[in-house]
């Protein structure tokens, strides 16, 4: 299933026989950066076929320390992530913290993206889905596929059936994330997109720096096996610099690693595409 399957016009040409994209940087810095990254991204995806889907987060709400970096400011930082998409003519996305946040990003944004650890707030869900948005929920690092089934559920009773799911590991001991393969299908028979968030599931958090760790170099690894099993789309966090980034260095893709990794991974789609 694809993004079209939903019949929204402006995110109609994602009817593609390759895997769709979400990526971009972890947080908006400045308004240049998200257009070189954006830009780029655009360069290598338009040459591979690949649909590209421009995420950045206007304020980081979930923080290891009081002192880590959490936005520029709200309606700086949507604005930037819209003139993006409009100058660029691509879809954006963006997460959100909390009911209220809902109407105010969707002014700017094509699909709301809501966090993993708020995938069972029913309020966040029921707002997001009254926009009339796509809504991408990440599952819950303390959930099963299966169990997503009822977030699901929370947006079609509210009368949006424009869902996406997207799997980011589960917590395995303390400090690390572990991938369930599994739950891809599982999720895809609710009869939605499903995403794989190769970023995110190899992070490592509760660092005693307050800093959350990752494993960027298994990006690859992640990304590989999700679209060997069919999964509809990926997420992928990337910056130019990720020791230089204001949130979530630690495991974001090189930017210049990009290119070389979406090749290999359209080699490995149209492997398991039915002749």
């Amino acid at each position: 299933m694809h993004i079209s399957d939903f019949g929204i016009s402006n995110l109609s040409f994602l009817d593609s026989p390759n895997f769709f994209l979400i990526a971009g940087p972890c947080a908006i810095e400045d308004e240049d950066m998200a257009f070189a990254i954006a830009e780029r991204i655009l360069d290598i995806t338009q040459r591979l076929k690949i649909p590209f889907i421009f995420k950045g987060s206007y304020r980081k709400a979930n923080r290891s320390s009081i002192h880590s970096f959490t936005g520029i400011g709200d309606e700086k930082a949507l604005t930037i992530i819209k003139k993006v998409g409009s100058s660029l003519r691509v879809p954006v996305t963006t997460d959100i913290h909390s009911a209220t946040e809902a109407n105010l990003a969707a002014e700017y944004v094509d699909i709301l993206q809501i966090p993993a650890f708020l995938c069972r707030q029913t309020d966040i869900l029921v707002a997001a889905a009254q926009t009339g948005k796509v809504v991408n929920i990440k599952k819950g690092q303390f959930l099963n596929a299966t169990a997503m089934h009822h977030a699901v559920m929370k947006v079609r009773d509210s009368g949006n059936d424009t869902i996406m799911l997207s799997e980011r590991g589960s917590m395995f001991g303390y400090q690390d994330l572990v991938v369930d393969y599994r739950g891809i299908p599982e999720m895809q028979s609710e009869g939605v997109p499903v995403i794989m968030d190769c970023t995110h599931s190899l992070q490592q958090p509760n660092q005693p720096s307050g800093v959350t760790g990752g494993k960027p170099a298994l990006i690859s690894t992640i990304a590989k096996a999700a679209v060997a099993v069919g999964v509809d789309g990926l997420f992928i966090e990337t910056h130019p610099n990720p020791a230089s980034a204001k949130s979530d260095g630690a495991n974001m893709l090189p930017l210049d690693k990009l290119e070389s990794l979406l090749e290999n991974l359209v080699k490995i789609r149209q492997a398991i595409l039915p002749n």
